[in-house]
């Protein structure tokens, strides 16, 4: 049982709540994005700017196997850090945990360094977001190694740093929007301002509460 005052116990909870929150309202928006991809259809939205590359297999392949595999995986990482789900459904912690680790090493992790590779935004964007794809299978991986070993508090620290880079699609598109809501920019220019502190940004604020948790 905690030891927490009870005013500090409901802060807590009424900050969770409020980031859970809001991490299931912008996976509903994240998944409306998606939808139009399942036409099939390559004269739509994001590759409409890239009708040079768009005819390679290998480009096609790698976009449809990021952005839906990772999808689920934005919202199979909800489940990962609830107290309850891990002491009351073990089972479907590591079930749902499979997933997310699964599909991030043999998937979306590969097919977003390919993607990367052509990202918008020129060497700039290009150089965060093969950094950034590669954070993020290393530190899924390291949580994959932490938990096969034992090492608990190990594996939630790569956790969240591996579900913060998860976020940095939520981030990036936040920012996007604030640029072009509340400033001229040119959507290029916007693209490569906020390529790096889209996930840099996360990966700060996963340091902050792992250094911040009594579980770590």
């Amino acid at each position: 049982m905690s030891t927490k005052p009870l005013p500090v116990r409901l802060i807590y909870v009424a900050f969770a709540a409020a980031g859970l929150s809001a991490i299931v309202f912008f996976s509903f928006l994240m998944a409306r994005i998606v939808w139009p991809y399942t036409s099939g259809r390559l004269d739509i939205d994001f590759l409409l700017s890239k009708q040079r590359i768009v005819h390679f297999l290998h480009y096609r392949l790698a976009f449809y196997t990021h952005i839906f595999p990772a999808l689920l995986v934005l919202l199979a990482g909800l489940t990962q850090f609830s107290g309850a789900i891990l002491q009351q459904a073990t089972a479907l912690h590591r079930w749902v945990g499979r997933v997310y680790v699964y599909s991030i090493l043999g998937v979306c992790g590969p097919a977003a360094i390919v993607m990367a590779w052509y990202a918008n935004g020129g060497p700039v964007a290009q150089a965060s977001f093969l950094l950034l794809s590669i954070f993020w299978w290393m530190a899924t991986w390291m949580a994959y190694r932490a938990i096969r070993a034992g090492a608990i508090r190990k594996h939630g620290a790569w956790m969240i740093r591996s579900y913060a880079l998860t976020l940095s699609a939520i981030t990036l598109r936040l920012m996007q929007f604030g640029l072009a809501q509340y400033t001229d920019i040119d959507p290029e220019t916007a693209y490569r301002l906020v390529a790096w502190p889209s996930w840099v940004l996360n990966w700060a604020v996963a340091e902050v509460i792992i250094r911040n948790t009594r579980w770590f």
